[in-house]
């Protein structure tokens, strides 16, 4: 049986002319391992990053594409009992995910409930546990309190809105163009306004002067420094992302006079530092809100891997209201 994966020789500027299915023989699994179905498999920011090269950690060349998705098991190698044939699995992080099928050490795969939806537990490994740990780890937030993100129609921001909401949060939401308003409110946002050099003002007269300690940005550039301008003093700017291509703004009157803490967020550094208690704890938490259809996101299409290069091009797109996958 012929499979498919979706291979880059080169990184560049245009991704999406880089990147190419190729055919190959469907392997094997060896002692230990299993043979698994891809199911779905996302596009992220992250993974055009390392296509372009821009990324924090890039894989060797050739390389295929895709950090995360959820497979299905159609074949164990010798000595494994489990996970069953036709288990749904969670893929491992950076298993090079778009592709029909991959091999996989049987104590790497994460079993996940079967009649749960597969394209929603696709997205589970980066996006979900973002939003989390910006919520939990930066700022020690309290009931009630207001937190302030741009990029808000994104994925993560997504996420964020309906966590922030269980958690007795209420959110600011920040977006670059009017059209992405509708999409933001309907997930839930509290407040939802579009980017621009007065936002503070807009905040403030929005949330009624409200204090907010904490302040997520994934865009970058000016859009950094609006956000700064929001906090109160004392408060910390949590940057995760660069979707402006340009380097975060921020005043020094803010971090001086304001007393105003910008830090990165990482996710790998997260998974380097955490326990596996901490990361199994977490993983189950989304898991069983995501099975449940408690915690979801849009999705504006898929794709089969033979059609990779449209489905980056798509995936590269600003204007989009919703998550690209791979569906083999």
């Amino acid at each position: 049986m012929t499979s498919y994966k979706a291979q880059y020789d080169e990184r560049g500027s245009e991704p999406h002319k880089l990147i190419h299915a190729v055919p190959f023989d469907t392997p094997q699994p060896g002692p230990g391992e299993v043979l698994v179905e891809v199911l779905a498999a996302p596009i992220n920011p992250s993974d055009l990053l390392t296509l372009t090269g821009d990324y924090g950690v890039l894989p060797d060349l050739p390389a295929v594409g895709g950090n995360e998705g959820v497979g299905r098991v159609s074949a164990l190698g010798e000595g494994v009992e489990a996970p069953a044939i036709g288990q749904v699995v969670l893929l491992p992080v950076g298993s090079g995910t778009w592709t029909t099928h991959l091999v996989a050490a049987a104590g790497d795969l994460i079993p996940l409930p079967g009649q749960a939806d597969v394209q929603q537990l696709a997205m589970l490994t980066i996006n979900p546990p973002t939003a989390a740990l910006l919520l939990s780890d930066v700022v020690d937030l309290e009931l009630g309190e207001w937190v302030i993100q741009n990029a808000a129609n994104s994925a993560v921001g997504g996420y964020l809105i309906q966590l922030a909401a269980e958690r007795g949060l209420k959110t600011v939401n920040v977006v670059r163009r009017a059209g992405a308003t509708d999409g933001v409110e309907a997930l839930g946002g509290d407040v939802v306004l579009v980017d621009g050099p007065d936002l503070a003002e807009r905040v403030a007269e929005a949330t009624g002067k409200a204090r907010i300690r904490l302040a997520i940005d994934a865009v970058g550039g000016e859009a950094t420094e609006h956000l700064a301008a929001c906090l109160t003093p004392g408060g910390t700017l949590a940057n995760y992302g660069m979707m402006s291509g340009q380097a975060c703004q921020v005043s020094s009157g803010h971090l001086i006079f304001r007393g105003i803490t910008v830090q990165g967020f990482w996710l790998a550094s997260w998974f380097r530092r955490a326990s596996s208690g901490k990361q199994q704890a977490l993983f189950g938490e989304l898991i069983r809100k995501i099975a449940s259809g408690v915690l979801k996101a849009p999705i504006a299409g898929t794709y089969p891997v033979e059609r990779i290069n449209e489905a980056v091009e798509a995936a590269s797109q600003g204007e989009r209201d919703g998550k690209i996958l791979i569906c083999p």
